[in-house]
Parts: C-alpha cells; sequence; structure tokens
C-alpha cells in the first residue's frame, strides 16, 4: 500500500513538472499583425499609426510578462518606439491578460517626427519575455513597410508674396462749375451774371485747359432749374428758357476760348428740372428759417407739388423769408465743364524712370516696375523707389517680393522688414514675412503673420493651403488653393486621394516644372499606370537629377523598385 502511494506522489509530481516547464516564444511569427495605415505615412510632418497584434492560443505562457517593443528600422539604425506589455492569465502584474487557451489581442499606438533618412525603412516588432526573474529576448520581425512622405514635396518656396499696388491713374477726370441766377420767372442771362465770380473763375478754367496740352474737354452739362412756386406749367416753360439761354451761353465761351470738341455734336448736354424740389429741401435743411422743421415736415408729408405748395404759403410768415433767401437761389443754370486730366504715356515714364525717376511721382515710379517682366529690371526700379521715396513701405515691399521669385530669401526678408518698419501691420507686408517664415520652417510663425493679412485676397488663400498641407488638412488646402494650376495644388489632390482631380491639374499646367513631372508619376503609380510612372519620372530626372535619389526612396514607387525601366531612370 505504502508502494502504491509513493508511485502515485511520483507521477503526480513528473505531471507538475511538466505542467511549469512552460518555455517563452521563440518567435513572433505565429503573432497576426495589422498596422495602419500601412505602409506608415507622414503626416503633418510625423509619423502615426496603429499596431493591432492578435495572438494564438497557448502562445502567452501564464506566468510571463512581455514587452511588446515596436522598431523602425532604416539607414543602419534601430528606433525603438513606445513598447506596451501584456502578461499571462497567472502573472501578478497589472498588464493586459492574454489568455493562454484562447489568446488575445492588443492595440499600440506609435507616433514619431518623421526624418528624411526613414523614407525606406521596415516597421517591426520585437519582444522581452519576463519568466521567474529571467528575460528571454524574442528577435524582431517586420509588421509594415514605411514610409510613403509624399506630403514632404510641399514647396515652400513656391509661396505667394503679395505686391503693395500702386496707385496710377492716367485718365484723372476733373470738373469746374459755376450757376446763372436768374430773376424771377425770366429766363434771360444778365450781364451782372456773365460777371459774377464763379462764372469768372469757370471762364479762366477753360481758358487754362485749353492751353494746356495734359487735358482734354470731354463735355458740358447745362442743368436748368425753376424755383417750386408758381403754376407747374409756368415753371416749365420758365425752365426750359434758362437750359436753352444757358446752353447758348457757355457755347459762346467756349468758341470763344477755341474749344475744339464744341464741333461735337453731343458735347453740350441740357437739361431742365420745373420745380427744384430737391434743391429746396437741401437749402432748408441748412437754413435757420423760423418753422423750418415744420417746412421739412410739410415735404415729407406730402408728395403733390400744389399741395405742397399750397401748405407751406399757408405759413405766412414762414414764406416771406423763403422768397427773400431760398426761392431767389433756385432760379438758376448750373454750369459743368468736364475734363480729363491725361497722364504720361508708358514710354514717357519708362523713360523717365530711367534717366531721372525723381520726376515722377511715387505713383509713377511704382508703376514703371510694372511696365516689364525681367526680374532685374524690376529690382533696379523698385530700388529707386526706396531711394527716391524711402518712407513708401510699398518700395521695400515690392522689392523683397521680385527677391523672394528669385530664390533670393535672404535679401527678400531684409526688404520685407524694412517695410514693416515704415508702415506696421500692413496686410501685404505681413503676408510677405509669413511666406518668410514657410521658408524659414516655421509654420506656426507663418500662421501668425498669415492671421494679419486679411483681406489681401488669392495671395494669402494660396499661402494658408500650403499652410494647411502642414498641418495635414487635405480638403482645407484644396479648397484654398482653388483654380489654382501648380504643383502644390496638385499635391494637396494628391494628399486628399482625389486622383482625377489631381490629373486634370496636371493636365491644366502650362509650363510643367520638375515637380510637376514628380507628381504626375505618383498619380500614375497609384492608379497603376506603368507607362505613365516611367514617362513622368524620365521627365522629371532630366528636368533636374536630383529627383534620382528621391524616387529610389520613395515607396510611392515600391512596386517598381526592381522592374529595369525603374532602375534606368534612377539609377
Amino acid at each position: 500500500m505504502k508502494k502504491r502511494i509513493n508511485l502515485y506522489l511520483a507521477a503526480f509530481v513528473l505531471i507538475l513538472g511538466f505542467a511549469s516547464c512552460e518555455k517563452p516564444p521563440e518567435n513572433l511569427e505565429d503573432v497576426k499583425a495589422d498596422v495602419n495605415p500601412s505602409p506608415l505615412v507622414v503626416v503633418k510632418g510625423e509619423v502615426k499609426a496603429t499596431i493591432n497584434l492578435s495572438f494564438p492560443e497557448k502562445f502567452i505562457p501564464k506566468k510571463s510578462v512581455v514587452e511588446l517593443i515596436p522598431v523602425l528600422v532604416y539607414n543602419g539604425t534601430e528606433k525603438e518606439l513606445t513598447s506596451a506589455k501584456i502578461q499571462g492569465d497567472k502573472a501578478e502584474d497589472n498588464f493586459k491578460v492574454i489568455s493562454s487557451e484562447t489568446g488575445g489581442s492588443i492595440s499600440i499606438p506609435i507616433s514619431f517626427k518623421f526624418e528624411d533618412e526613414m523614407r525606406i525603412s521596415d516597421l517591426m516588432v520585437k519582444a522581452v519575455v519576463t519568466m521567474k526573474g529571467k528575460e528571454y529576448p524574442v528577435p524582431a520581425y517586420k509588421i509594415a513597410d514605411g514610409i510613403i512622405a509624399t506630403e514632404t514635396l510641399v514647396n515652400d518656396k513656391a509661396s505667394a508674396p503679395a505686391i503693395g499696388a500702386d496707385n496710377f491713374v492716367r485718365i484723372i477726370p476733373e470738373s469746374a462749375t459755376g450757376d446763372i441766377h436768374y430773376l424771377i420767372q425770366q429766363a434771360y442771362v444778365r450781364g451782372s451774371e456773365m460777371n459774377a465770380e464763379d462764372i469768372t473763375a469757370l471762364k479762366a478754367y477753360i481758358k487754362a485747359a485749353v492751353a494746356d496740352s495734359t487735358k482734354e474737354f470731354t463735355g458740358v452739362d447745362v442743368s436748368a432749374y425753376a424755383s417750386p412756386d408758381g403754376a407747374e406749367d409756368l415753371n416749365t416753360r420758365v425752365a426750359g428758357g434758362r437750359e436753352n439761354s444757358a446752353a447758348a451761353y457757355i457755347k459762346r465761351e467756349l468758341k470763344r476760348a477755341k474749344v475744339e470738341e464744341l464741333s461735337n455734336d453731343d458735347f453740350v448736354s441740357t437739361k431742365s428740372t420745373p420745380e427744384d424740389w430737391e434743391g429746396f429741401k437741401e437749402l432748408m435743411e441748412a437754413s435757420d428759417i423760423q418753422d423750418k422743421e415744420l417746412i421739412l415736415r410739410v415735404l415729407s408729408m406730402y408728395s403733390d407739388p400744389e399741395t405742397r405748395e399750397k401748405e407751406i404759403k399757408n405759413l405766412s410768415a414762414a414764406f416771406k423769408e423763403l422768397a427773400d433767401e431760398i426761392l431767389p437761389q433756385l432760379r438758376r443754370a448750373k454750369l459743368s465743364v468736364n475734363l480729363n486730366l491725361i497722364g504720361k504715356t508708358d514710354a514717357e515714364i519708362a523713360k523717365l524712370a530711367d534717366s531721372n525717376p525723381s520726376e515722377l511721382n511715387v505713383e509713377e515710379l511704382l508703376y514703371s516696375a510694372t511696365l516689364t517682366e525681367d526680374a532685374d529690371k524690376k529690382i533696379e526700379l523698385y530700388k529707386k523707389v526706396t531711394s527716391v521715396y524711402p518712407k513708401c513701405w510699398r518700395g521695400f515691399n515690392n522689392l523683397g517680393s521680385v527677391y523672394f521669385s528669385k530664390g533670393e530669401f535672404d535679401l527678400a526678408e531684409k526688404a520685407f522688414v524694412k517695410a514693416d518698419k515704415i508702415k506696421g501691420d500692413v496686410a501685404e507686408v505681413q503676408n510677405n514675412l509669413g511666406v518668410i517664415a514657410l521658408v524659414n520652417g516655421d509654420v506656426a510663425k507663418a500662421k501668425e503673420y498669415f492671421g494679419k493679412a486679411a483681406g489681401i485676397g488669392d495671395e494669402l488663400n494660396y499661402n494658408l493651403g500650403v499652410v494647411a498641407i502642414h498641418e495635414g488638412n487635405y480638403s482645407a488646402a484644396v479648397k484654398n488653393f482653388g483654380g489654382c494650376k501648380n504643383d502644390n495644388a496638385i499635391l494637396a489632390k494628391i494628399l486628399a486621394k482625389d486622383l482625377k482631380g489631381a490629373k486634370a491639374t496636371i493636365d491644366a499646367v502650362k509650363e510643367p516644372t520638375c515637380l510637376t513631372n514628380y507628381l504626375s508619376a505618383i498619380v500614375s503609380a497609384k492608379s497603376n499606370d506603368k507607362d505613365g510612372v516611367m514617362s513622368g519620372l524620365k521627365k522629371a530626372v532630366d528636368m533636374n537629377p536630383k529627383f534620382k535619389e528621391v524616387a529610389k526612396t520613395d515607396i510611392e514607387f515600391a512596386a517598381y523598385f526592381e522592374e529595369d525601366a525603374f532602375k534606368a531612370i534612377v539609377e
């Protein structure tokens, strides 16, 4: 009996020994891995993803703690990312339990700042299993490719500076006026009126304009009026007579001054107003006449001319003042002589800008720079603006804009800073300080400047589109770029997964750049168009050989890395 008990005990010990002989996993290849997104993608300058690991049954030892360590392997470097720990059923720690009987899963979020060397990389996961105080490393195995870095193709140097517009106007309308006053119910022009101060000044104005080659007559307006007292038919005849007499008078004066344009049939335009209630109201509002407010109330209450006149005449005391002070001023004909002041021609402005810029006003000198497409010539002219008119912010701002277009960013920044010192918080200058911030890699500062540039229009919208790409808001970028047909607009549509829109924009670009062709190759790669990939890449590389190295490490073209045609282009 004792012998049998010993046999049972020995068997139990043996079974217990087998039960406690769990071994750590030697590899992770039986673990199902899903990475989202895969391949990894750069967004906002960072790579973020979620690793989902599913463990089979009896994979995790019951009394073990397993540290799962994501690793990015690139260019001979291993970058360990944020790890997570799990444990078996009987481990005494407080990590997520993965059942030995049924298995289980865990999600591990990862995030890291993108570096250009990471473009060709492998996302791997390794583990360290701790059992009975000992650590057992488990080799890493690959779970995803990395990294699609298409976002980094955004071209900050193609941001849009804003020009401070000139206010040059070649033709400036001007006019001079004079009033002929008439006696009550009369329509002839009295001699005293011909020598009145305003009429004398009008005649002198006409004479001076005839002698000035920069001025040309455009017409004369004659507007005759009758005061609103009296019968309407009488006032109609009187106003018409004043219209005719005033027109005849001004025509004589124009003929004496030898105004050639007088021969044009429609040069003198005439009209008459039988009862000048508008003029009456205007004079009343400016007067101190007794019962002024009451009279104005009558005008607002009644629209019928006869009723108005009757009600006003009922105010007998006030009407006498009207007859003496207001009504005589309404018996008149207004003469308006209209001219155009003709500015310098483009040829004259260009010549003076070269030979004697100080003879041009600031608007003309700023305008001179718009007469050439040559960037170096523009720089020369804007420098003259800053020299002749050093307090004009537009000279420095526009000078900086041309420097920016030439890629001379240091000089551009210096010019923009000077413009800002002359006149702070100008929208155009704030926009331009923003584009410099973009070039310098400071997206947050650029956004701050753009916030002060409201109202300048397309340039600001475009720059906000560039910011939106950096912020990973690709739909906003597409919206801000609007109808732009350039590389950044194409890129925004690619990132927003609008391949059809990106292709349409590529086709609409009038002068494709090397980047235009490279982006075309990416669109083709995403569309499984091998011929389009090779065509776009070859054009890009022919224009700029640097794209050989870019394409070699661009996961967008991973499916073509082993193609002979691809290798022929990039090697």
